[in-house]
């Protein structure tokens, strides 16, 4: 088969956003203006194809990211749609790893919110170029100009101002463009599917002019061309300006500016428009790079049919009906239905049954899969998300996806027997579908122990388990992932002795412990020169010392962001054993921390609450009664916003609590922001709680 659609009209995109800045809404009209549906999708009356759900119906909110394509002036858009809730913003992440472009919603009335500047740096990180969308034009309080400066001043970016409202708030018509320097206007009896252009109105004749020597005076600065014609005073038609605006997004030179209503109708062709003129191809963006298995040498991929195959899965998916998808990006070359590929990172060959292109829940099988196209494979037993699928004869291992500490958990246990092992089997695959989900059994109380990114997060997981898996199961109140660590140097030598007649047990060690930056893990150096413990026994000893971090020292939670250097130590020719080092390291490490001084850290939250004034007070009383910090205050669309740092452990409840203190009208958001050190009277509850598993003399006070 040849290609049905040439490879630099192919536009790999995703719709990212705060919650609630109507991504979903956004997506559902740009399937109904391609053609792709035929009907609108309503996330509020829970008809939306993409939020498709249950648990996304019920909540009005996205979940999982969602895929889909669609066809507009000939080209090829593949889209997913990515969830704006900050516990599933590792779905966004994921899907930013193998996107070629994103187009940023922003509220006209929220402006840059949190999770804006978050899936923003997010995009930033995987160096996708974007486009901003400036949606909800028609709501009460909506200010397009005060969102492009937040987008210049807050997110630190170039905006290309390429519409302007025509109106607002409930007057918002249409929008002028200042490329093709035309006033679109959309028919609302034929929901926004026909619109007529016609000239700028006059009473925006000279914003409009302003706003466009603003435009081609920052695209001046990005082409000779363009500034010598401008400086000559000659008319530059659109035809000149689009492929310097495209060069200047696909460099992320500059973010273009485009605004609208998408529940409204308004505004969603002139986007279709501006990802095709300026969004660019599997061909414009760095081919991909990944290295040899055998050499570890670089290697690069170039985006074409012709190279041998290679693929990143980014998201691994259980349905019901068919088993496990595995959705994968295909960076270079075809691979067909039946063929078998290789699984780079595990060593190992898996057989692909089917090939499907996705739309949202619904699939349509193909026989093949070619460079820039994201489909699912159907019958990969082994491949989880991040892994590298390639030719068999030409492996490449590319750089996986980076997942993030969860911070918060909660016990669940069957409430039969019957439903024990299928408990098991369902947090299985729930593990396998989302990364950012973990789960290990409680060493002391073997309960099964669910970490996740936050209550939401736990809360839809345990939906899932009742609903889709019929796990009957008793689920404990949301615990919080602390950490432990050192303040000091702590310095120790243990030895572990034991002989019960025979062969006996003999290993000893003595090693240090210093403080690490906050994110370094626990680094682990051999310094000992001259072989008093030989060098064989260096991975048993850091076995036992990992082993006794991840348990924890003083209250049962794992000890991070230090360095263990072994200093030194003796063996003995027949007793000496890899167990008996392991477990002198163990003691080793153990008794050198309690010596360093040990601190609990807590996850902190950034929280930003929107709050009308005459319960500003209350809100701010409420934040430092639960051991807040209010960093600051701004105003925005008539209400205060409030920005603090507060302990996740005092966030519980807090949505009811401000619900009922501001009668429904205030909401917040909240995101994590690091681990701080607790209070020396609460770590002590901490270590009672817990029951203390090491001596309160080796806390910091």
């Amino acid at each position: 088969m040849s290609r049905t659609v040439p490879l630099e009209r192919i536009h790999n995109i995703g719709i990212m956003a705060h919650i609630d800045a109507g991504k979903t809404t956004t997506t559902e009209r740009i399937l109904y203006y391609t053609g792709r549906t035929y009907r609108l999708g309503e996330v509020h009356e829970g008809t939306a194809v993409m939020d498709w759900m249950p648990q996304e119906q019920e909540r009005g909110i996205t979940i999982t990211s969602a895929a889909t394509v669609c066809e507009w002036r000939d080209h090829r858009i593949q889209m997913i749609d990515t969830p704006g809730h900050v516990d599933f913003t590792m779905e966004v992440e994921r899907s930013l790893r193998v996107l070629d472009g994103a187009v940023g919603l922003f509220c006209a009335v929220g402006g840059v919110e949190p999770q804006s500047e978050t899936v923003w740096r997010q995009a930033e990180k995987y160096g996708v170029p974007r486009i901003a969308f400036i949606n909800k034009m028609d709501r009460v309080g909506a200010d397009f100009l005060r969102v492009v400066a937040d987008i210049r001043d807050r997110l630190a970016a170039r905006p290309l101002v390429l519409q302007l409202p025509w109106g607002s708030e409930e007057n918002f018509q249409g929008i002028v463009d200042l490329v093709r320097w035309e006033t679109r206007i959309y028919d609302e009896d034929a929901l926004g599917s026909t619109f007529r252009l016609g000239p700028v109105p006059p009473e925006m004749e000279q914003e409009a002019s302003e706003h466009r020597d603003t435009l081609l005076e920052a695209l001046a600065d990005l082409d000779e061309g363009i500034m010598e014609d401008y400086l000559a005073g000659e008319t530059l038609p659109a035809e000149r300006l689009i492929p310097v605006i495209r060069r200047a997004t696909v460099t992320s030179h500059g973010v273009p500016v485009l605004c609208g209503s998408a529940f409204k109708n308004k505004g969603v062709q002139a986007l279709l428009d501006a990802v095709v003129d300026f969004m660019p191809s599997p061909l414009d963006v760095p081919p991909v790079q990944g290295e040899k298995v055998k050499t570890g040498e670089a290697e690069i991929r170039t985006p074409d049919d012709e190279t041998p195959f290679s693929g990143l899965v980014f998201k691994v998916m259980t349905d019901p009906y068919m088993g496990q998808l595995s959705f994968c990006r295909v960076y270079s070359g075809i691979v067909r239905s039946g063929e078998s590929v290789s699984n780079v990172g595990r060593g190992r060959n898996e057989r692909v049954g089917r090939l499907l292109r996705m739309h949202a829940n619904q699939r349509e099988e193909i026989d093949e899969a070619r460079t820039g196209d994201i489909v699912a494979f159907l019958g990969l037993k082994h491949t989880a998300t991040g892994d590298t699928l390639a030719a068999s004869n030409a492996p490449l291992l590319l750089e996986s996806i980076d997942f993030p500490e969860p911070v918060i958990s909660v016990a669940v246990e069957p409430k039969t027997k019957s439903d024990e092992e299928k408990l098991a089997k369902s947090l299985v695959k729930l593990g396998a579908e989302d990364p950012s989900f973990r789960i290990q059994t409680d060493a002391e109380t073997g309960q099964t122990i669910m970490s996740g990114m936050g209550e939401l997060h736990l809360e839809v997981l345990v939906d899932r388990l009742l609903r889709e898996f019929q796990v009957e199961a008793n689920v404990s109140k949301p615990r919080v992932s602390y950490r432990e660590t050192i303040r000091q140097r702590g310095q120790a030598r243990e030895r572990f002795v034991r002989q019960t007649g025979g062969r006996g047990q003999y290993g000893d060690v003595e090693l240090s412990v210093e403080p690490l930056g906050q994110g370094s893990g626990i680094e682990f150096e051999w310094a000992i020169v001259g072989g008093a413990i030989p060098k064989e026994y260096a991975s048993s000893v850091e076995k036992g010392v990992r082993e006794a971090a991840e348990t924890g020292v003083l209250a049962g939670y794992p000890l991070v962001d230090l360095k263990v250097t072994i200093l030194d130590g003796s063996y003995h020719d027949v007793d000496s054993s890899e167990l008996a080092f392991s477990v002198a390291g163990s003691m080793s490490f153990q008794a050198a921390v309690k010596k360093a001084g040990l601190v609990i850290l807590e996850p902190l939250m950034k929280l930003e609450v929107v709050v009308p004034e005459e319960y500003l007070g209350d809100v701010m009383g409420e934040v430092t009664a639960r051991r807040g910090k209010i960093l600051g205050m701004s105003q925005r669309a008539g209400a205060h916003v409030v920005s603090a740092l507060a302990p996740l452990a005092e966030m519980f409840g807090y949505a009811t609590d401000l619900r009922s203190a501001t009668q429904g009208r205030a909401h917040y958001t909240m995101q994590v922001a690091g681990y701080e050190e607790v209070p020396a009277q609460v770590a002590e509850e901490i270590i009672h709680q817990t029951g203390g598993l090491g001596s309160r003399e080796a806390l910091v006070t």
